[in-house]
């Protein structure tokens, strides 16, 4: 279920807003100049899903929003659980721990479709703390500048989709915060563990 869970910056004790409508999630992000959408869901995607096959099935999306926004580069991003690789715990801590602090994009959107899984992106802004749970079907474009972090759990499963102006791709500059240790991960939002 997708979830929008809204804070106050000085800690997780009150909740100023938890709403799983599609409606309100826009609504509420809409100020921030964040881009909220639901995309259709195709079934006959795996979730680890190639390249290829990803983007035939979302070509239609793509080409849309790539013509809307002019990005200059898109790919697909996946972790997914693999109990026959002895390496992928540490390849999905290192992989998490990567975004966990916050950060921003100074040139760049960071544009991402959810196309199996899910990953929470938490946005700093205006004195707010809003973590916004993606799932299969959810788009969000977070803003350049805008400082935020990104949480997929200990145990990541997600495909993505993601979008850039620039061709250099994901390039962050931390602001040396501690802010995202204050507020409940991933694994603790996806309990039911943040109401």
């Amino acid at each position: 279920m997708t979830l929008l869970t809204t804070w106050p910056e000085s800690g997780p004790e009150t909740v100023v807003r938890r709403t799983a409508d599609p409606a309100e999630i826009t609504a509420a992000l809409a100020p921030l100049g964040v881009r909220y959408e639901q995309w259709p869901v195709r079934d006959d995607i795996p979730a680890d899903a190639d390249s290829d096959a990803v983007f035939a099935a979302y070509r239609a999306e793509i080409d849309r929003l790539t013509g809307e926004e002019g990005f200059a580069t898109v790919d697909v991003v996946a972790l997914h659980p693999d109990d026959d690789d002895p390496g992928f715990a540490e390849k999905a801590k290192a992989a998490r721990e990567k975004f966990l602090e916050e950060h921003t994009h100074d040139d760049d959107d960071e544009v991402r479709f959810f196309v199996a899984g899910s990953g929470i992106f938490y946005l700093h802004v205006a004195g707010e703390v809003h973590a916004v749970l993606c799932e299969r079907g959810d788009l969000l474009g977070v803003p350049k500048g805008t400082t935020h972090w990104f949480d997929m759990g200990t145990r990541p499963a997600f495909t993505a989709i993601r979008f850039f102006h620039e061709e250099d791709g994901w390039i962050g500059t931390f602001t040396g915060s501690r802010i995202a240790r204050r507020f409940p991960d991933f694994d603790t939002i996806t309990a039911g563990g943040a109401a």
